[in-house]
């Protein structure tokens, strides 16, 4: 959710070359919602879409949360409006969030935050404010929502015994391995180095001292330990080739991405449900938040419909 500044600004026209007064985009009872502050919001969303996403999807997302960016817009300004209306008063929360902070970054003082923030391009007092009505809806959602959401044992179980898909771990393997690269060798090179390896463990030489001498990918630096790996996540090759062994045994030298794996199964969990004990928090959490998202939004719902909202200029793709 982006959660917006909020400024109140007169709408009107040019009094002079040096007073510009905002466009306003909507009312929202005694605020208002500008261009500036709309189009700030944009250019926001693109900047963190931009960092995680490219081409079709990066459009499509973008696109997406531009469509609802006016409606999020007018909502969390609703939220804000109700807790200053109730009084909430979350100073306290904020400078401990910032203390925090601070140690966590071995930041020792507002100015060294400061100027770490401006850095970064923000101003301090614009993103205490955020801050602050970040924690003021938090408050609001608890006091209206949270704290009238219950979930009994009752519930817990039967999600359980319906969705037990969901708590099933997958067979899981620790693997063991020499690689050989087949790049800029011949085939029979590649061949002596494959029997002189295979011949030295049927003498009884250690896999894992072997791999230290061999093995050509970056698993030489651990005697050759891939670590583990769930059903599902090896190449479908190797997977197949791995199902076949009891822990200790050894697969013949198997092809896959351009050289030769030899692989050593270490040890193998098999599938298995997690218990209820295990997983009983998990499904309360889980429980506890789908609840709360729809009754955050009927909550939502009913101050859109107590409150004036007008739409004077709607943004095109809105």
């Amino acid at each position: 959710m982006i959660f917006v500044f909020l400024l109140v600004l007169n709408s009107g026209v040019f009094f002079s070359s040096q007073e510009v007064v905002e466009e306003i985009i909507a009312v929202v009872n005694d605020d208002v919602i500008t261009r500036s502050e709309y189009e700030g919001n944009l250019r926001a969303i693109f900047q963190m879409l931009q960092s995680q996403l490219e081409g079709e999807e990066l459009t499509k997302q973008y696109n997406l949360m531009k469509e609802n960016l006016l409606d999020t817009m007018i909502r969390n300004m609703l939220l804000l409006q109700e807790a200053r209306e109730k009084g909430f008063d979350v100073t306290e929360q904020v400078n401990l969030y910032i203390e925090n902070l601070k140690k966590e970054n071995n930041i020792e003082t507002d100015a060294q935050l400061r100027q770490e923030l401006r850095k970064q391009g923000m101003d301090f007092e614009a993103w205490r404010q955020e801050l602050e009505e970040n924690f003021l809806k938090q408050a609001l959602i608890f006091n209206e929502v949270d704290r009238y959401i219950v979930t009994d044992d009752s519930e817990i179980v039967s999600y359980y015994k319906l969705h037990p898909e969901e708590f099933t771990e997958p067979e899981e393997y620790r693997l063991r391995v020499i690689y050989l690269s087949s790049e800029g060798k011949n085939e029979e090179e590649l061949q002596s180095k494959k029997e002189e390896i295979s011949r030295r463990i049927s003498e009884g030489e250690e896999m894992a001292d072997l791999a230290t001498q061999y093995s050509e990918g970056p698993e030489k630096e651990s005697q050759g330990d891939l670590g583990s790996f769930k059903k599902g996540e090896l190449e479908k090759n190797l997977e197949e080739a791995v199902e076949k062994l009891n822990p200790g045994e050894i697969h013949p030298w198997l092809e896959a991405r351009n050289g030769w794996y030899l692989l050593k199964l270490e040890e193998k969990k098999e599938s298995r449900i997690r218990t209820f004990d295990e997983v009983k928090q998990e499904i309360e959490k889980k429980i506890f938040s789908e609840r709360k998202r729809i009754k955050i939004d009927e909550y939502i719902d009913k101050l859109l419909n107590s409150n004036y909202i007008k739409i004077i200029n709607k943004p095109s793709g809105s």
